[in-house]
Protein backbone atom coordinates (compact mmCIF):
# COMPACT_ATOMS: atom_id res chain seq x y z
CA UNK A 1 0.00 0.00 0.00
CA UNK A 2 0.94 3.60 -0.67
CA UNK A 3 1.78 5.99 2.42
CA UNK A 4 -1.09 8.35 3.27
CA UNK A 5 -1.04 11.28 0.30
CA UNK A 6 -0.71 14.77 1.58
CA UNK A 7 -4.35 16.74 -0.27
CA UNK A 8 -3.47 19.66 1.70
CA UNK A 9 -4.42 21.43 -1.30
CA UNK A 10 -7.95 19.79 -2.12
CA UNK A 11 -10.90 22.02 -1.34
CA UNK A 12 -13.10 20.60 1.91
CA UNK A 13 -13.45 16.94 2.50
CA UNK A 14 -16.39 15.25 0.39
CA UNK A 15 -16.78 12.35 3.12
CA UNK A 16 -20.79 12.75 4.13
CA UNK A 17 -21.45 15.76 1.88
CA UNK A 18 -24.24 13.55 0.20
CA UNK A 19 -25.30 11.35 3.04
CA UNK A 20 -28.99 13.22 2.65
CA UNK A 21 -29.55 12.16 -0.82
CA UNK A 22 -28.27 8.35 -0.70
CA UNK A 23 -30.39 7.81 2.53
CA UNK A 24 -33.52 9.31 0.78
CA UNK A 25 -32.95 6.61 -2.59
CA UNK A 26 -34.12 3.37 -0.84
CA UNK A 27 -33.53 1.64 -4.52
CA UNK A 28 -29.67 1.56 -5.01
CA UNK A 29 -28.50 3.29 -8.53
CA UNK A 30 -26.47 0.54 -9.00
CA UNK A 31 -26.40 -3.14 -6.97
CA UNK A 32 -24.07 -5.69 -7.34
CA UNK A 33 -25.82 -9.51 -5.31
CA UNK A 34 -23.60 -12.27 -4.80
CA UNK A 35 -20.99 -11.36 -8.12
CA UNK A 36 -18.14 -13.91 -8.49
CA UNK A 37 -15.87 -13.50 -10.94
CA UNK A 38 -12.91 -16.67 -12.11
CA UNK A 39 -10.97 -16.02 -14.36
CA UNK A 40 -10.15 -20.07 -16.26
CA UNK A 41 -7.02 -21.21 -17.89
CA UNK A 42 -7.91 -24.28 -20.00
CA UNK A 43 -5.69 -26.71 -21.08
CA UNK A 44 -3.89 -26.82 -23.92
CA UNK A 45 -3.44 -29.25 -26.60
CA UNK A 46 -0.06 -30.58 -24.79
CA UNK A 47 -1.67 -30.77 -21.59
CA UNK A 48 -4.61 -32.86 -22.66
CA UNK A 49 -2.33 -35.27 -24.56
CA UNK A 50 0.33 -35.02 -21.39
CA UNK A 51 -3.16 -36.23 -19.17
CA UNK A 52 -3.33 -39.21 -21.43
CA UNK A 53 0.26 -40.62 -20.60
CA UNK A 54 -1.03 -40.36 -16.74
CA UNK A 55 0.17 -36.59 -16.31
CA UNK A 56 -2.46 -34.72 -14.38
CA UNK A 57 -2.50 -30.89 -14.95
CA UNK A 58 -5.71 -29.16 -14.23
CA UNK A 59 -7.29 -25.83 -15.37
CA UNK A 60 -5.94 -22.99 -13.60
CA UNK A 61 -8.81 -20.68 -12.13
CA UNK A 62 -7.95 -17.34 -10.84
CA UNK A 63 -10.66 -16.35 -8.02
CA UNK A 64 -10.55 -12.26 -8.86
CA UNK A 65 -14.09 -11.91 -6.95
CA UNK A 66 -15.90 -14.00 -4.53
CA UNK A 67 -19.18 -13.78 -3.62
CA UNK A 68 -19.62 -9.98 -3.10
CA UNK A 69 -22.40 -7.52 -2.13
CA UNK A 70 -22.32 -4.38 -2.77
CA UNK A 71 -24.97 -1.36 -3.20
CA UNK A 72 -24.50 2.00 -4.01
CA UNK A 73 -27.20 4.72 -3.67
CA UNK A 74 -27.72 8.08 -6.18
CA UNK A 75 -25.13 10.99 -5.02
CA UNK A 76 -22.89 8.73 -3.24
CA UNK A 77 -19.26 8.53 -3.26
CA UNK A 78 -17.63 4.75 -2.48
CA UNK A 79 -14.16 4.39 -2.34
CA UNK A 80 -12.88 1.35 -2.81
CA UNK A 81 -9.79 0.27 -1.37
CA UNK A 82 -7.23 -2.89 -1.05
CA UNK A 83 -3.88 -4.21 -1.75
CA UNK A 84 -3.21 -4.82 -5.12
CA UNK A 85 -4.53 -7.62 -6.39
CA UNK A 86 -7.70 -8.21 -4.17
CA UNK A 87 -9.75 -8.10 -7.10
CA UNK A 88 -11.20 -3.95 -6.82
CA UNK A 89 -10.31 -3.35 -10.16
CA UNK A 90 -12.21 -6.65 -11.28
CA UNK A 91 -15.27 -5.77 -9.59
CA UNK A 92 -15.41 -2.03 -10.68
CA UNK A 93 -15.20 -3.65 -14.51
CA UNK A 94 -17.82 -6.10 -13.62
CA UNK A 95 -19.77 -2.94 -11.75
CA UNK A 96 -19.55 -1.08 -15.29
CA UNK A 97 -20.10 -4.10 -17.53
CA UNK A 98 -16.97 -4.90 -19.04
CA UNK A 99 -16.49 -8.18 -17.44
CA UNK A 100 -19.15 -11.08 -17.25
CA UNK A 101 -20.22 -12.44 -14.13
CA UNK A 102 -19.58 -15.57 -13.10
CA UNK A 103 -22.37 -16.09 -10.63
CA UNK A 104 -24.32 -13.48 -9.11
CA UNK A 105 -26.69 -10.20 -10.44
CA UNK A 106 -25.81 -6.51 -11.49
CA UNK A 107 -28.92 -4.72 -10.76
CA UNK A 108 -29.51 -0.79 -12.07
CA UNK A 109 -32.13 0.86 -10.41
CA UNK A 110 -33.41 -2.05 -9.08
CA UNK A 111 -33.31 -3.57 -12.44
CA UNK A 112 -31.69 -6.84 -14.20
CA UNK A 113 -29.18 -5.70 -16.42
CA UNK A 114 -28.21 -9.11 -18.07
CA UNK A 115 -32.46 -9.96 -18.55
CA UNK A 116 -32.98 -7.16 -20.35
CA UNK A 117 -33.35 -7.29 -24.41
CA UNK A 118 -30.30 -5.88 -26.03
CA UNK A 119 -31.40 -2.50 -27.20
CA UNK A 120 -32.65 -1.72 -23.43
CA UNK A 121 -29.50 -3.10 -21.86
CA UNK A 122 -27.01 -0.83 -24.53
CA UNK A 123 -29.62 2.39 -23.49
CA UNK A 124 -29.08 1.63 -19.52
CA UNK A 125 -25.36 0.73 -19.78
CA UNK A 126 -24.57 4.08 -21.28
CA UNK A 127 -25.26 5.86 -17.53
CA UNK A 128 -22.71 3.93 -16.34
CA UNK A 129 -19.32 4.86 -17.39
CA UNK A 130 -15.55 4.19 -16.80
CA UNK A 131 -12.43 5.91 -16.16
CA UNK A 132 -9.33 4.13 -16.75
CA UNK A 133 -6.21 4.18 -15.00
CA UNK A 134 -3.56 5.05 -17.37
CA UNK A 135 -4.11 8.31 -18.79
CA UNK A 136 -1.28 6.97 -21.23
CA UNK A 137 -2.65 3.96 -22.38
CA UNK A 138 -6.53 4.19 -22.21
CA UNK A 139 -6.79 6.74 -25.04
CA UNK A 140 -6.37 5.89 -28.78
CA UNK A 141 -3.42 7.42 -30.27
CA UNK A 142 -4.67 7.31 -33.74
CA UNK A 143 -7.54 9.54 -32.90
CA UNK A 144 -8.10 13.09 -32.28
CA UNK A 145 -9.92 14.49 -29.07
CA UNK A 146 -12.65 15.87 -31.33
CA UNK A 147 -13.16 11.73 -32.32
CA UNK A 148 -12.27 10.59 -28.59
CA UNK A 149 -14.45 12.63 -27.16
CA UNK A 150 -17.19 13.15 -29.45
CA UNK A 151 -17.52 9.79 -31.46
CA UNK A 152 -19.79 7.72 -28.85
CA UNK A 153 -22.46 10.83 -28.10
CA UNK A 154 -23.08 11.22 -32.14
CA UNK A 155 -23.25 7.29 -32.51
CA UNK A 156 -25.96 6.93 -29.53
CA UNK A 157 -27.65 10.13 -30.89
CA UNK A 158 -27.45 12.22 -28.38
CA UNK A 159 -26.14 14.58 -30.41
CA UNK A 160 -26.45 15.07 -34.23
CA UNK A 161 -23.27 14.60 -36.42
CA UNK A 162 -23.28 18.91 -37.35
CA UNK A 163 -23.51 19.57 -33.30
CA UNK A 164 -20.62 17.18 -32.68
CA UNK A 165 -17.69 19.72 -32.89
CA UNK A 166 -19.93 22.36 -30.24
CA UNK A 167 -20.66 19.46 -27.94
CA UNK A 168 -17.15 18.49 -27.45
CA UNK A 169 -16.01 21.81 -26.84
CA UNK A 170 -18.76 22.06 -24.28
CA UNK A 171 -16.97 18.93 -23.11
CA UNK A 172 -13.64 19.98 -22.47
CA UNK A 173 -14.49 23.41 -21.15
CA UNK A 174 -16.49 21.52 -18.07
CA UNK A 175 -13.44 19.45 -17.76
CA UNK A 176 -11.33 22.61 -17.43
CA UNK A 177 -9.46 21.79 -20.89
CA UNK A 178 -8.94 24.87 -23.76
CA UNK A 179 -11.26 23.68 -26.36
CA UNK A 180 -9.05 24.40 -29.27
CA UNK A 181 -7.45 21.32 -28.67
CA UNK A 182 -9.78 19.38 -30.48
CA UNK A 183 -7.47 18.57 -33.22
CA UNK A 184 -4.86 17.40 -31.36
CA UNK A 185 -3.63 13.74 -30.62
CA UNK A 186 -3.07 12.28 -27.84
CA UNK A 187 0.60 12.56 -27.63
CA UNK A 188 0.18 16.15 -27.40
CA UNK A 189 -0.69 16.50 -23.82
CA UNK A 190 0.73 15.97 -20.19
CA UNK A 191 -0.53 13.13 -18.18
CA UNK A 192 -2.93 15.14 -16.30
CA UNK A 193 -4.61 16.87 -19.60
CA UNK A 194 -4.88 12.94 -20.94
CA UNK A 195 -7.27 12.82 -17.32
CA UNK A 196 -9.36 15.57 -18.25
CA UNK A 197 -9.92 14.51 -21.56
CA UNK A 198 -10.47 10.43 -20.25
CA UNK A 199 -13.17 12.48 -17.88
CA UNK A 200 -14.50 14.66 -20.88
CA UNK A 201 -15.26 11.07 -23.31
CA UNK A 202 -17.23 9.45 -19.86
CA UNK A 203 -19.19 12.61 -19.70
CA UNK A 204 -20.28 12.67 -23.05
CA UNK A 205 -22.94 10.10 -22.99
CA UNK A 206 -24.16 11.96 -19.88
CA UNK A 207 -23.75 9.14 -17.60
CA UNK A 208 -25.63 8.77 -13.72
CA UNK A 209 -22.51 6.51 -12.55
CA UNK A 210 -18.72 6.88 -12.67
CA UNK A 211 -16.45 3.75 -12.08
CA UNK A 212 -13.00 5.46 -11.56
CA UNK A 213 -10.41 3.15 -11.48
CA UNK A 214 -6.78 4.52 -9.87
CA UNK A 215 -7.88 7.84 -11.63
CA UNK A 216 -5.25 9.52 -10.56
CA UNK A 217 -2.80 7.04 -9.39
CA UNK A 218 -0.23 7.89 -12.28
CA UNK A 219 -0.35 11.79 -11.77
CA UNK A 220 2.15 13.79 -9.87
CA UNK A 221 0.55 14.44 -6.49
CA UNK A 222 -0.56 18.40 -7.04
CA UNK A 223 -2.01 17.67 -10.73
CA UNK A 224 -3.90 14.53 -8.48
CA UNK A 225 -5.28 17.32 -6.30
CA UNK A 226 -6.23 19.40 -9.67
CA UNK A 227 -8.37 16.18 -10.61
CA UNK A 228 -9.81 15.04 -7.64
CA UNK A 229 -11.15 18.55 -6.95
CA UNK A 230 -12.69 18.36 -10.83
CA UNK A 231 -14.50 14.95 -9.70
CA UNK A 232 -15.85 16.83 -6.57
CA UNK A 233 -17.16 19.90 -8.29
CA UNK A 234 -18.52 17.37 -11.26
CA UNK A 235 -20.26 15.33 -8.44
CA UNK A 236 -22.13 18.39 -7.50
CA UNK A 237 -22.98 19.54 -10.72
CA UNK A 238 -24.27 16.93 -12.63
CA UNK A 239 -25.14 14.60 -9.77
CA UNK A 240 -22.98 12.21 -10.14
CA UNK A 241 -22.27 8.85 -8.16
CA UNK A 242 -19.00 7.38 -7.94
CA UNK A 243 -17.24 4.24 -7.22
CA UNK A 244 -13.48 5.41 -6.59
CA UNK A 245 -10.72 2.74 -6.55
CA UNK A 246 -7.49 3.61 -5.05
CA UNK A 247 -4.57 2.29 -3.03
CA UNK A 248 -4.47 5.88 -1.38
CA UNK A 249 -5.99 5.90 2.16
CA UNK A 250 -5.38 9.90 1.72
CA UNK A 251 -7.37 9.90 -1.41
CA UNK A 252 -10.02 7.82 -0.46
CA UNK A 253 -10.45 9.45 2.90
CA UNK A 254 -10.76 12.55 1.34
CA UNK A 255 -13.42 12.16 -1.54
CA UNK A 256 -15.26 9.27 -0.28
CA UNK A 257 -18.79 9.06 1.80
CA UNK A 258 -18.19 5.45 2.51
CA UNK A 259 -15.32 3.04 2.23
CA UNK A 260 -15.68 -0.29 1.17
CA UNK A 261 -12.24 -2.50 1.76
CA UNK A 262 -11.38 -5.93 -0.14
CA UNK A 263 -9.26 -8.57 0.32
CA UNK A 264 -8.35 -11.72 -2.00
CA UNK A 265 -11.77 -11.27 -3.45
CA UNK A 266 -14.11 -10.50 -0.82
CA UNK A 267 -15.12 -7.34 1.08
CA UNK A 268 -14.53 -7.30 4.27
CA UNK A 269 -15.76 -4.53 5.86
CA UNK A 270 -18.04 -1.47 4.92
CA UNK A 271 -18.62 1.43 6.97
CA UNK A 272 -19.02 5.65 6.47
CA UNK A 273 -15.31 7.01 5.62
CA UNK A 274 -14.98 9.03 8.92
CA UNK A 275 -15.84 6.02 10.79
CA UNK A 276 -13.61 3.81 8.99
CA UNK A 277 -10.50 6.16 9.59
CA UNK A 278 -11.18 7.13 13.42
CA UNK A 279 -12.56 2.89 14.76
CA UNK A 280 -11.27 0.85 11.91
CA UNK A 281 -13.50 -2.57 13.00
CA UNK A 282 -11.65 -5.61 10.73
CA UNK A 283 -8.32 -6.84 11.36
CA UNK A 284 -7.32 -5.96 7.52
CA UNK A 285 -8.27 -2.67 7.77
CA UNK A 286 -6.77 -2.10 11.45
CA UNK A 287 -3.15 -3.22 9.92
CA UNK A 288 -3.72 -0.64 6.32
CA UNK A 289 -4.27 2.08 8.67
CA UNK A 290 -1.39 1.10 10.79
CA UNK A 291 0.90 0.98 8.22
CA UNK A 292 -0.02 4.36 6.64
CA UNK A 293 2.21 7.01 6.86
CA UNK A 294 0.73 10.08 8.85
CA UNK A 295 1.75 13.89 8.99
CA UNK A 296 2.48 13.47 13.11
CA UNK A 297 5.18 14.65 14.96
CA UNK A 298 7.35 12.08 16.92
CA UNK A 299 8.71 9.28 15.75
CA UNK A 300 6.48 6.58 14.63
CA UNK A 301 7.27 2.55 14.22
CA UNK A 302 5.73 1.42 10.58
CA UNK A 303 4.86 -2.36 10.78
CA UNK A 304 3.90 -3.98 7.59
CA UNK A 305 0.99 -6.48 7.46
CA UNK A 306 2.82 -10.15 8.27
CA UNK A 307 3.34 -12.28 4.71
CA UNK A 308 2.32 -11.99 0.99
CA UNK A 309 -1.34 -11.57 0.13
CA UNK A 310 -2.06 -15.38 -0.95
CA UNK A 311 -2.43 -16.44 -4.91
CA UNK A 312 -6.04 -15.98 -5.85
CA UNK A 313 -5.54 -19.11 -7.69
CA UNK A 314 -5.45 -21.10 -4.34
CA UNK A 315 -7.40 -18.88 -1.83
CA UNK A 316 -6.50 -19.91 1.68
CA UNK A 317 -9.72 -22.10 3.65
CA UNK A 318 -11.96 -20.06 5.85
CA UNK A 319 -11.32 -16.54 6.41
CA UNK A 320 -8.95 -15.66 3.44
CA UNK A 321 -6.83 -13.15 5.71
CA UNK A 322 -6.11 -15.71 8.76
CA UNK A 323 -2.76 -16.20 6.93
CA UNK A 324 -1.40 -13.09 7.99
CA UNK A 325 -4.18 -12.32 10.65
CA UNK A 326 -3.00 -11.42 14.26
CA UNK A 327 -5.86 -12.69 15.82
CA UNK A 328 -6.89 -15.55 14.06
CA UNK A 329 -7.88 -19.03 15.78
CA UNK A 330 -9.29 -22.24 14.39
CA UNK A 331 -12.77 -21.12 13.53
CA UNK A 332 -10.85 -18.76 11.41
CA UNK A 333 -9.28 -21.42 9.14
CA UNK A 334 -12.57 -23.53 8.62
CA UNK A 335 -15.50 -21.30 8.14
CA UNK A 336 -15.59 -17.74 6.05
CA UNK A 337 -16.97 -15.42 8.29
CA UNK A 338 -20.26 -13.37 7.10
CA UNK A 339 -20.27 -10.08 6.22
CA UNK A 340 -22.96 -8.59 8.56
CA UNK A 341 -24.15 -5.47 10.43
CA UNK A 342 -22.17 -4.54 13.48
CA UNK A 343 -23.50 -0.74 14.09
CA UNK A 344 -25.84 1.69 11.99
CA UNK A 345 -24.14 1.41 8.39
CA UNK A 346 -21.70 -0.28 9.32
CA UNK A 347 -20.35 -3.77 7.79
CA UNK A 348 -17.81 -6.41 9.12
CA UNK A 349 -16.86 -9.38 8.08
CA UNK A 350 -14.90 -10.84 10.96
CA UNK A 351 -15.42 -14.10 13.78
CA UNK A 352 -14.19 -11.68 16.67
CA UNK A 353 -17.39 -9.66 16.05
CA UNK A 354 -19.20 -12.86 17.52
CA UNK A 355 -17.30 -12.58 20.75
CA UNK A 356 -18.09 -8.97 21.72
Amino acid sequence: MNGMTDMSVIDAPAAGASTTPAAASETPLLELRGVSKRFVKSLDAAARIANLFGAHAKEEVVHAVDHVDLAIRAGEVVGLVGESGCGKSTLGRMAVGLHTLTEGTRLWKGVDLEQLPAEKKREKQLAIQMIFQDPYASLNPRLRVLDIVGEAPVVHGIVPASGQKAYVEEMLTRVGMDPTVLRRFPHQFSGGQRARIGIARALAVRPEFLVCDESVAALDVSIQAQVLNLFMRLREELNLTYLFISHDLGVVKHISDRVVIMYLGRVVESAPTEQVFAAPNHPYTQALLAEAPKLEVGKKTYVAIQGEIPSPLHPPSGCHFHPRCPYAMPRCREEAPALKEIAPLRMSACHLNDQR
